[in-house]
C-alpha cells in the first residue's frame, strides 16, 4: 500500500493511540454485513504498491499491460501520488465505486485485494525508523464494532515479511520524490518517474516466484 501525505493532525482523526499488528482493536464488523459504503466513494485513493501489483497479476492471471488496457475495460490507472506516477484502482465511471465492486455489493477480488482496502479503517503512521497503526475515527460508520487483533484483520501470509517490505518501500518513496525534488528540467522529471514506473511496476512479476525477493532484486 502507497501511503500519501496527509496534511492532518493525527490527534484530530484516530483514538490517539498507537498499535503493533499484535494489538487487539475495534474495527470488527461482521464481514460488512451488506455494508460497502467504503468501496462506493474510493475516487483514486486505492494507489497500489508493487506488492498489490504482484497479488492482482498473479489473482487475476495477468499482467501491468493488461489491467491497464480495454480487455475489456481497463481496472486501474495512472495518476500523481505525492509527485509521483503510480498505479490505482480505476473507479466505475457510472456509479463512482470501484471497478472490482460486483452487482451484489461485494469485492469480487477480496481474496487479494490491495492493503489499502486490508488496512481500512486503519492508517499508518511513520516515525524512529518504524510505524505503528492508528484507527481512523471518522471513517467506518459500522456501528457496534467488535475487537480483532490487528495481524488477523490484515489477513496477510508472513506478515513481518510485508511489514518490512512496507516499511522499505515507504522510505524508497522518501527517497525518490526527495531526489526529484532537485531535479528541476520537467523532461528530466518525466524520465525519472516513467523509469520508477518501469522498473517497479510496468516490468512483469514472475507469479511462480515469491514476490519480496523480486522486490529486493529491482
Amino acid at each position: 500500500m502507497v501511503i500519501m501525505k496527509r496534511d492532518v493532525d493525527i490527534n484530530e482523526i484516530s483514538d490517539g493511540r498507537r498499535y503493533k499488528s499484535n494489538d487487539m482493536i475495534k474495527v470488527g464488523c461482521a464481514e460488512c454485513s451488506g455494508c460497502s459504503d467504503c468501496c462506493r466513494q474510493v475516487d483514486d485513493t486505492i494507489i497500489l504498491d508493487p506488492y498489490d501489483l504482484y497479488q492482482l497479476e498473479k489473482g487475476l492471471d495477468t499482467d501491468f499491460d493488461s489491467l491497464m488496457g480495454k480487455n475489456p475495460e481497463p481496472v486501474i490507472e495512472l495518476g500523481n501520488a505525492d509527485g509521483l506516477l503510480l498505479p490505482h484502482l480505476k473507479i466505475n465511471n457510472s456509479s463512482g465505486a470501484c471497478s472490482f465492486l460486483n452487482d451484489d455489493g461485494r469485492c469480487s477480488i477480496h481474496r487479494f485485494r490491495p492493503g489499502f482496502c486490508r488496512l481500512y479503517p486503519l492508517g499508518r503512521i511513520y516515525e524512529d525508523g518504524g510505524f505503528s497503526y492508528f484507527l481512523q475515527i471518522h471513517e467506518c460508520p459500522y456501528p457496534n464494532k467488535t475487537k480483532v487483533k490487528i495481524k488477523k484483520w490484515l489477513d496477510i501470509d508472513d506478515l513481518p515479511a510485508y511489514e518490512a517490505f512496507v516499511l522499505k518501500w515507504h522510505d524508497l518513496l522518501e527517497d525518490v520524490r526527495s531526489e526529484l525534488s532537485g531535479i528541476s528540467d520537467l523532461s528530466d522529471r518525466s524520465r525519472y518517474t516513467v523509469a520508477f514506473l518501469k522498473r517497479f511496476y510496468q516490468t512483469p512479476y514472475d507469479t511462480g516466484r515469491p514476490f519480496y525477493e523480486q522486490f529486493y532484486e529491482r
